[in-house]
């Protein structure tokens, strides 16, 4: 069940969406410790959640553990769902406010990374980490 869990395609191309998400959460996630008072805890106190110190370092960690696995190609498929999860609730706790005070244009405008962040992760979770992925060395040895 494992190794079905790693199967992936022979696609090339899914190398330039690996790179877009594992790069972009890698950094969020490292930023999120570099600058807390902006990116991590202090942002995540001013959009109103709970525990934010506790937050900033959760997300934080998984941006960073997850952004790498993604980069790599290794476990794919499993990285990409905790990613999905988080730009979902960014959405919901960002661009609510945005859309009810704002317009829909308007959150549609300040969403647009949020939104290609979440699409790249789904895509990642269909289809796996492509041709040039560790998923798919590890798959290919055991065949």
């Amino acid at each position: 069940m494992f190794t079905a869990f790693l199967q992936t395609d022979n696609s090339k191309t899914t190398l330039l969406i690996r790179l877009m998400v594992g790069a972009v959460f890698l950094s969020e996630g490292i930023q999120k410790f570099l600058f807390p008072e902006t990116l991590g805890a202090g942002r995540f106190a001013k959009i109103g959640l709970p525990s934010p110190e506790f937050l900033g370092s959760f997300v934080g960690c998984f941006e960073i553990v997850c952004g790498g696995l993604i980069l790599a190609g290794l476990l794919t498929r499993l990285a990409s769902i905790p990613l999905i999860i988080i730009m979902i609730v960014a959405i919901a706790t960002t661009k609510a406010e945005v859309l009810a005070e704002k317009g829909f244009w308007e959150m549609l405008h300040g969403s647009r990374t949020d939104w290609a962040m979440l699409l790249g992760s789904i895509f990642l979770l269909i289809k796996g980490g492509g041709a040039w992925s560790l998923d798919k060395k590890w798959t290919k040895n055991e065949n």
